[in-house]
């Protein structure tokens, strides 16, 4: 009996040691990466992974930190204009982050390129680019841990409060000064006040109606083409797709191209312009072929471009029923 009870002591401590053991070397293990992970943030603030990386330290469990990748195609080949964008605002986050007061090793930043790492793409099934994905310390991305950049962008500021909503760190970003928009716009007050000094014994065109006419209708235009959005989301100016086949029209209504834009614009115009000789038209007095003619031409105008919009809102929006000239 006293020798039954001896074994099952021995088997209960060899038991125990190896437990113990095997949790020293995980937790060593897990030192190691975090100190590598340290090492190399140090140097670069935006780590680069490979498969064999991002398995090492972004799939291998435990960890007790967040990682904040960013899947993208920067290769020329892929011709991913908006990639090099997203790129420059996760620098930026980045960057602000590893030399904040907020910087500790419980959060880094990578980025998975296409080309270095297609495996993963197709192991986490991406088949977009640029994707940012957190990686929690405990557990797989859910749904939230990916960022809908067609809904909110991916500003550095918006990059910024999506990672703390997930970590609870707040970032702050800091960008390098940028004195052109400054020179830019001292530029552009001395070209005015010039123009102003020179034509100073002639300022009628202040008080040309027409002149402020136009000037606020070209605003209206612009801005009713999406030249915000543009400037907020950094578009594409226009898709290539694998079959080599240009598309100058997005074929989502969450979505657009930089060339989409201007296309809108000059309907816009046109359409605005037919409105125009419409009215006119009707103002004319005793000259009965002019009248014809704005008529006529205010008329083609309106019909032709107003179709060709509508072509466009059919091409984006899908279901939609109404067509007048073109489907």
């Amino acid at each position: 009996m006293k020798a039954l009870k001896l074994g099952l002591l021995l088997i209960a401590t060899v038991i125990l040691y190896n437990v113990d053991a095997q949790g020293k070397r995980q937790g060593s293990t897990l030192a190691e990466r975090v100190q590598q992970l340290t090492d190399m943030t140090n140097k670069r603030p935006i780590l680069r992974f490979n498969a064999n990386k991002f398995r090492e330290f972004v799939k291998t469990a435990p960890r007790n930190y967040s990682v904040i990748i960013m899947f993208t195609a920067m290769a020329a080949q892929r011709q991913c204009m908006v990639c090099r964008q997203a790129n420059d605002e996760f620098s930026a986050v980045a960057t602000s982050f590893r030399y904040s007061q907020a910087y500790s090793n419980k959060l880094f930043f990578g980025v998975v390129d296409f080309d270095e790492g297609s495996d993963i793409f197709q192991m986490l099934k991406l088949n977009t680019a640029p994707v940012f994905m957190h990686f929690p310390a405990k557990g797989k991305p859910k749904g939230p841990d990916t960022m809908d950049i067609q809904r909110i962008g991916f500003a550095a500021e918006t990059i910024s409060k999506w990672i703390a909503e997930r970590t609870d760190i707040q970032i702050r970003v800091f960008r390098p000064p940028n004195y052109m928009g400054t020179f830019a716009l001292i530029m552009l007050i001395a070209f005015v006040a010039g123009i102003l000094y020179l034509t100073r014994n002639n300022l009628d065109f202040l008080c040309n109606k027409n002149m402020w006419g136009v000037c606020a209708l070209f605003f209206t235009l612009a801005m009713t083409s999406g030249q915000m959005w543009n400037h907020i989301r950094g578009p594409p100016f226009m898709h290539k797709n694998q079959n080599g086949q240009i598309a100058y029209i997005h074929g989502s209504s969450q979505g657009q191209f930089v060339v989409e834009t201007y296309i809108v614009m000059v309907l816009n115009a046109a359409i605005v312009i037919g409105v125009i000789l419409l009215t006119e038209a009707a103002k004319i007095k005793g000259d009965p072929k002019r009248k014809k003619f704005m008529a006529i031409s205010g008329l083609v105008l309106l019909s032709v471009f107003f179709s060709l919009l509508l072509s466009v809102f059919r091409t984006k929006t899908q279901g939609y029923p109404y067509s007048f000239l073109f489907k």
